[in-house]
């Protein structure tokens, strides 16, 4: 799930960008649906119809509706710093947990040599 709330200057981006994708090829229509999900973490999905075209249209109604908010670039420059603080706690967190792999795999790899080591002592007892 994207954004819901954007400044005004994002929004005629968006706008833009949605009216060129509405007359793109097809490998153009990708590239900026990529853009609006990368650049305005905007996603067609959270507001569109499935199986029914997103365009310029239907993003002036979603305003129309208060599906998309339009506030102060100060506003959304604060919810975007948020918003970047929380990605690199959870990406810092990601990352703990790929070490917490690794540190099973060495426990099940040491866990493997002790029985080994077991083994070789019943048979040396024999």
């Amino acid at each position: 799930m994207g954004r819901n709330k954007y400044s005004q200057a994002e929004i005629d981006a968006i706008g833009k960008l949605l009216k060129r994708k509405a007359s793109g090829t097809r490998f153009q229509q990708k590239q900026i649906r990529h853009i609006l999900r990368t650049g305005f973490e905007f996603n067609i999905s959270d507001f569109g119809v499935q199986g029914q075209a997103f365009g310029y249209e239907e993003l002036q109604e979603c305003i129309k509706r208060k599906r998309i908010l339009i506030l102060d670039d100060a506003t959304i420059e604060d919810m975007k710093a948020k918003r970047a603080l929380i990605k690199q706690k959870e990406m810092a967190e990601k990352a703990e947990e790929q070490t917490e792999v690794v540190d099973w795999q060495e426990a099940m790899r040491q866990w493997e040599e002790w029985e080994k080591s077991q083994e070789n002592e019943k048979e040396v007892q024999n």
